[in-house]
C-alpha cells in the first residue's frame, strides 16, 4: 500500500522543488511531512520520535542550503526520514527498513544527498569537518558543510575530539546541536545538566538577543560584517568571564538556543549564519516525537514502537495462542538482578541503552549499581575495568556493534591487566532491519584474537542465565564474553535453577553417522531444525554445541574429528577469522584431515531484513544447513 502525500509534500521531488514554494508556505510542508512520517511508520514500523523532532529542521535545512553540494550530515542517522521523504525517496519510504528496500539510515550509495553513512553516533562532526578541510583545500569557498547532531550524540567523546580539532581550523561548518534531552533513553550525565542550564541563564540569553538583533541586520551591513560579528564576539567573550560556554572556549561561534520547530525563524537564522565563516554551532531546541501526542509524552517507548493506530496510538502486539519465549535481552535483565541480590560485588554498566539492553531493570532495582554512562563505549569498558581492579564483578552489557568502538579499551584496560570484566554482546550475529551499521558479525572474530578472555556464547535461555553465573563466580583473572542475539529464544519456560558450565566445554546435543554439525550460539536450534528434517531422509548427523569459541573444548573436538571425516560448522558471525576457522586452526594444529564445510556470514557487507530472510541469504538458515550436509554425502545418500 503506497501512502499518498499531501499536495505540497507530493509536489516536492528534490530540494530544488522545495526551494520554489512561497516560504509563507513551509508550516503547511512542514504538517504534511510530519503526517507522511506519521502515516507510514504506523503502517510499516520504523523509528518514529527522532523524525517527528526534527521535520522543522530537516525542510528549513534543505530550503535555505544549496543540497546536495552543500553537504549535510545527520547524526544519528535515525533521524533523518524527513530528510530522505524530501531528497527523492517519498514514493519508496514504505519499503524502509524492508528487505532489499532503503536503509533506515543516511547511506551514500543510497542517494548523492546521504553526504556520509552514520549508523553509529558521534561522528558527523569529524566527517564534516574533513568533508570542510577537504573543500577548502580545493578552494570550493562557497560550499557549506552542515552537522546535525542529536538524539545523545553528543555525549560521545568523539565528537569533543572533532570540536577540538574544528576550533583550531578556518573550516567554513556549522554544527547543529538539536537538543531533545533524549538518545533512546532520557539523555544522563553533566553535559545534559549543562545544555540545561545554558538554555535558562538570562544572563547569557541576554548576550545572545543581542546577537539576534545584529544578525537581523546583517544586509545592511555589506562588507563590515565581519567586522560587526568580531565586536560581538568580544563582547560576549567579556561579558560571560564569569559565565564561560564550553563551545565558545573551543573557539566555535556559539549562537541560540532558538526554537527548532519554528521553520520560518529557523530559515531566517541559517540564511544568516551562511554568512558568517569559520566553524560555529546553532544550538537547536526541540522535541522528541513533536506532534505525536503519545511520542511526545513517553519518548523511549515511541523511539521505534513497530505498527501501530496512528488515530488512536495503540501500538499493535502479536498475539500467540500459546506463551512465547522471552526476549534475550529480558532474560539478562532479570538474570542480572537475580544474580547480585546473591553477590554483592556485581556491577551494571551500559552506554546508553538500559532500555535495549533490559539494564535498565537493575538500574530501577538497585540504582546505586547499575549504571548508564551515556553514548560512550570507550568509557564503558575502561569505566567496568576500574571497578575490577577494586573487587567489583562489572557486567558491562554492549550491542556486539557498538563493542567495536571499544575495541583497544578492551585489549589495553581489561585483558592485558587480566580483569574480570564480563562483556554481554547484545544483538549478536544479524541486527535485522538495522542493517550493516547494526549487525553483530565480528565479535567472535575480534574477541577470540585476545589473550585473556573467555568467549562464549548460549544456545538457549538457560545456558545464558548459567554462563552468566559462571561468569561471577570468584577466581577469575580474566575477561569473560556471552554473545547473544537480538529477539527471542526457544523457552517458555526459562527461569530454571543456574548452574556452572565449566569453561571451555561443549556438549553433544545429538549422536549420528557420517557428519557431524558443530554449532555455536543460538543458531544451533536450527541445526536441530535441520536434523529433524533430515530424519525423515534416513540421514542421521551428529551435533554438537561447542559453547565457547575460545578456549575450544579439545576433548570433544578429538572425539568429533577422530569419528568424522565431514563436519559443518554453524555461526551467525563472520566466517573470516570465526567460530569455523578456530575449527579448522585445530584441526590443522593436531593433524586431522577432514573435509570442514562452514557456514555464516561471508566477507561481504549484508545488507537490512529480518533475521529469516538475512540467515537464508547467507545459506545458514535450516534449509540451508540441510543442503550442506547433503553436499558432504555419496550421491547414492543424496538421490
Amino acid at each position: 500500500m503506497l501512502i499518498q502525500a499531501g499536495e505540497l509534500l507530493s509536489g516536492i521531488n528534490n530540494p530544488e522543488d522545495l526551494r520554489k514554494i512561497d516560504p509563507s508556505k513551509l508550516v503547511e510542508v512542514c504538517k504534511e511531512l510530519r503526517q507522511f512520517i506519521i502515516d507510514n511508520v504506523s503502517v510499516y514500523g520504523g523509528h518514529f520520535g527522532a523524525g517527528l523532532g526534527v521535520v522543522e529542521l530537516s525542510v528549513a535545512l534543505h530550503y535555505v542550503f544549496n543540497t546536495p553540494d552543500d553537504q549535510l550530515i545527520w547524526d544519528v542517522g535515525h533521524q533523518a526520514y524527513g530528510h530522505k521523504i524530501l531528497t527523492g525517496r517519498r514514493d519508496q519510504f514504505h519499503s524502509n527498513r524492508r528487505y532489499k528496500g532503503l536503509s533506515g539510515f543516511p547511506k551514500r550509495k543510497e542517494s548523492k544527498y546521504d553526504a556520509f553513512g552514520v549508523g553509529h553516533s558521534s561522528t558527523s562532526i569529524s566527517a564534516a569537518l574533513g568533508m570542510a578541510v577537504a573543500s577548502s583545500y580545493k578552494n570550493e569557498k562557497d560550499r557549506q558543510h552542515i552537522a546535525v547532531i542529536g538524539d545523545g550524540a553528543l555525549t560521545g567523546g568523539m565528537a569533543f575530539e572533532a570540536m577540538n580539532h574544528a576550533g583550531v581550523t578556518n573550516s567554513n561548518m556549522l554544527i547543529i546541536l538539536n537538543d531533545n534531552c533524549m538518545s533512546i533513553d532520557p539523555n544522563v550525565g553533566a553535559l545534559k545538566d549543562y545544555l540545561t542550564d545554558i538554555t535558562t541563564s538570562h544572563t547569557y540569553n541576554k548576550v545572545k538577543e543581542e546577537v539576534w538583533k545584529l544578525l537581523g541586520k546583517f544586509s545592511k551591513f555589506g562588507s563590515s560584517a565581519q567586522e560587526i560579528i568580531s565586536k560581538v564576539e568580544g563582547g560576549i567573550k567579556a561579558t560571560l568571564l564569569k559565565q564561560s560556554n564550553l563551545f565558545e572556549s573551543l573557539n566555535l561561534r556559539y549562537f541560540g538556543p532558538v526554537d527548532g520547530h519554528d521553520v520560518n525563524h529557523l530559515v531566517s537564522v541559517l540564511d544568516d549564519l551562511k554568512d558568517i565563516p569559520g566553524p560555529k554551532i546553532l544550538h537547536c531546541l526541540t522535541v522528541k516525537g513533536k506532534g505525536f501526542e503519545a511520542a511526545e509524552k513517553d519518548q523511549t517507548k515511541w523511539h521505534a514502537p513497530g505498527t501501530f493506530d496512528k488515530v488512536t496510538g495503540e501500538i499493535f502486539k502479536k498475539h500467540h495462542d500459546n506463551p512465547q519465549p522471552p526476549k534475550f535481552q529480558d532474560v539478562f535483565g532479570h538474570t542480572i538482578i537475580e544474580l547480585a541480590e546473591k553477590n554483592d560485588k556485581i556491577m551494571g554498566v551500559t552506554p546508553a541503552m538500559p532500555s535495549g539492553s533490559s539494564m535498565n531493570l537493575m538500574m530501577k532495582a538497585m540504582p546505586d549499581r547499575a549504571f548508564d554512562v551515556g553514548i560512550a563505549e570507550q568509557h564503558a569498558v575502561t569505566f567496568s575495568a576500574g571497578l575490577a581492579t577494586q573487587g567489583l564483578v562489572p557486567f558491562c552489557n554492549i550491542y556486539s556493534t557498538f563493542m567495536q568502538r571499544a575495541y583497544d579499551q578492551v585489549i589495553h584496560d581489561v585483558c592485558l591487566q587480566e580483569l574480570p570484566v564480563v562483556f554481554c554482546l547484545d544483538r549478536a550475529g544479524f541486527a535485522g532491519a538495522d542493517g550493516p551499521t547494526h549487525h553483530g558479525a565480528y565479535d567472535i572474530a575480534y574477541m577470540r584474537s585476545i589473550p585473556n578472555i573467555v568467549v562464549s556464547s548460549p544456545m538457549d535461555e538457560a545456558e545464558l542465565r548459567n554462563l552468566m553465573f559462571t561468569s561471577q563466580l570468584p577466581g577469575r583473572n580474566s575477561a569473560f564474553c556471552i554473545r547473544y542475539p537480538r529477539g527471542q529464544g526457544v523457552m517458555p519456560e526459562w527461569q530454571t535453577p543456574m548452574q556452572e558450565i565449566p569453561v571451555g566445554k561443549g556438549r553433544k546435543i545429538k549422536d549420528g553417522e557420517e557428519v557431524a554439525i558443530l554449532t555455536f550460539g543460538p543458531i544451533g536450534n536450527y541445526a536441530i531444525d535441520a536434523c529433524e528434517t533430515l530424519a525423515e531422509d534416513g540421514v542421521s548427523p551428529a551435533h554438537y554445541d561447542m559453547r565457547f569459541a575460545k578456549p575450544l573444548d579439545e576433548e570433544l573436538l578429538h572425539e568429533v574429528f577422530g569419528k568424522f571425516k565431514k563436519v559443518v560448522t554453524v555461526e551467525d558471525g563472520c566466517l573470516m577469522g570465526g567460530f569455523g576457522s578456530a575449527i579448522l586452526e585445530f584441526m590443522g594444529d593436531h593433524g586431522y584431515n577432514a573435509v570442514v564445510k562452514r557456514l555464516g556470514i561471508p566477507d561481504r557487507v549484508v545488507e537490512h531484513g529480518s533475521q529469516l530472510e538475512l540467515h537464508k541469504e547467507c545459506g545458514f538458515d535450516p534449509e540451508g544447513i540441510v543442503k550442506a550436509i547433503f553436499s558432504l554425502l555419496p550421491l547414492s545418500v543424496t538421490d
